[in-house]
């Protein structure tokens, strides 16, 4: 069980802290169940989340495994999935979406850069689906490091190719 003030990943929110807990004083919801009252960090509203429910929730990453992912980031390698079924494309694409796992993020984005370089080679662009859930992943894996890392959203892009050229440079990262 999750306690006031932590910051959670709530399915497809993204980032939430944890407001209350207890029975929310708002129609529609069983006064004897208990709910998280969470408060999306991204996007305004709340969400009253069953205590006992099967929607996927987890602790954000700590620093420490953020900056392990980031220094794991060079050895991901992206892979081409190409199809033209956009139903098959965009069910590749959630199942990856649906890991909520930071390193299943990396490896979508991984797999969007080969394929939009791949494209690009042929002069085409890149499809909407394909930009769509690349958007996505983003959205939520520098939503969960700027809470980890403690900085700003807008700043975990630059913080990420700061330390990928610090490694590749063959200096360490330690964040």
């Amino acid at each position: 069980m999750f306690d006031t003030g932590d910051y959670i990943v709530y399915a497809g929110e993204g980032v939430c802290v944890v407001e209350d807990i207890g029975s929310p004083n708002v129609s529609g919801v069983n006064k004897d169940r208990l709910y998280y009252t969470l408060s999306p960090l991204y996007r305004a509203g709340r969400v009253f989340a069953p205590v006992d429910t099967n929607v996927f929730m987890r602790p954000v990453i700590s620093r420490e495994e953020a900056i392990d992912l980031i220094r794991g980031m060079p050895e991901v390698n992206g892979e081409l999935y190409e199809n033209s079924n956009l139903r098959f494309l965009t069910e590749h694409y959630q199942r990856a979406i649906q890991s909520y796992t930071c390193a299943g993020l990396v490896k979508l984005m991984k797999d969007v850069w080969l394929k939009r370089s791949h494209v690009a080679a042929q002069g085409k662009k890149l499809g909407q689906i394909d930009e769509r859930y690349m958007k996505r992943a983003e959205d939520m894996l520098y939503g969960e490091l700027a809470v980890a890392l403690d900085i700003d959203r807008s700043e975990v892009h630059g913080y990420i190719e700061n330390a990928l050229a610090t490694i590749e440079a063959g200096g360490e990262f330690n964040g």
